[in-house]
């Protein structure tokens, strides 16, 4: 998943940035980091990793949690 596919995801779905962090469990910073490519602290990449991606198609197909 790349930082433009990530974006057009959570805009697709809705979602503030705070409201993605939520949904997937993690930090709003952490979103920009992944909308962005790269750490704004150090400018380093950020990869966005394959859980998250398949986590944001599960959200997109409204999937339930497995039980």
């Amino acid at each position: 998943m790349t930082p433009d596919s990530f974006k057009e995801w959570r805009t697709t779905m809705g979602f503030t940035q705070a409201r993605a962090a939520e949904a997937l469990g993690m930090s709003k910073p952490t979103i920009e980091n992944y909308e962005r490519g790269a750490r704004r602290e150090d400018g380093r990449p950020v990869i966005i990793p394959k859980h998250v991606a398949l986590a944001c198609r599960a959200l997109f197909h409204k999937f339930e949690p497995w039980e």
